[in-house]
């Protein structure tokens, strides 16, 4: 399997040519750091969202929770992943499947390709750890460059509001979501 990389446009960021920027595995000591983004990047009724839903009470997916940190030190972006089932298959078994969210960049740092770099390496490791298929709730025209589409949600329901052209699927397995129904859950650790 070939390693995705993708350039971080510094400059355009305001961040300088010398600020290198880091992608890794949150660590529990960023998460502090990781919530005062999400309150300068987010608009403020993000915590009420039905994806916000799901993950409450939850931990990320194992080994798939992701920053990206300047030089200095300080979280620029991220990006979590989520255990869910996404409604059952014909036969009534639950369909495994990851819920992405949020995905977000620093408003000081847009436009230097922090969320492409995050979103890359988000989906290269949930492939990587064997995961079928990603699902979220966001803007198409941004995502669908990362082969994200409605296509395999017209059969899944959120529990509670969305709108249907926001819901978004991405199969990292061929086939993995065919016959998926139903309501979406959340099925990964608790916190």
């Amino acid at each position: 399997m070939t390693t995705l990389f993708h350039r971080i446009d510094t400059a355009k960021a305001g961040l300088g040519a010398e600020d290198l920027i880091t992608i890794r595995a949150e660590a529990a000591y960023e998460i502090d750091e990781r919530n005062a983004l999400l309150a300068r990047a987010m608009a403020p009724d993000w915590r009420t969202k039905t994806s916000e839903k799901l993950r409450h009470g939850r931990l990320p997916a194992a080994g798939l929770a992701f920053v990206a940190k300047n030089r200095a030190g300080h979280v620029l972006g991220t990006v979590r992943l989520w255990d869910i089932d996404a409604g059952i298959d014909r036969e009534g078994r639950a369909v495994p499947a990851l819920l992405l969210g949020p995905l977000a960049v620093d408003p000081a740092a847009k436009a230097a390709g922090i969320g492409t770099g995050l979103m890359l390496r988000a989906i290269e490791k949930a492939r990587r750890y064997g995961h079928g298929a990603v699902l979220l709730v966001g803007d198409a025209p941004y995502y669908e460059r990362f082969g994200f589409t409605s296509e395999k949600t017209a059969t899944l329901m959120l529990p509670g509001p969305f709108e249907r052209q926001r819901f978004l699927a991405l199969e990292l397995k061929p086939g993995h979501l065919d016959g998926a129904a139903g309501f979406v859950s959340a099925s990964g650790r608790k916190a």
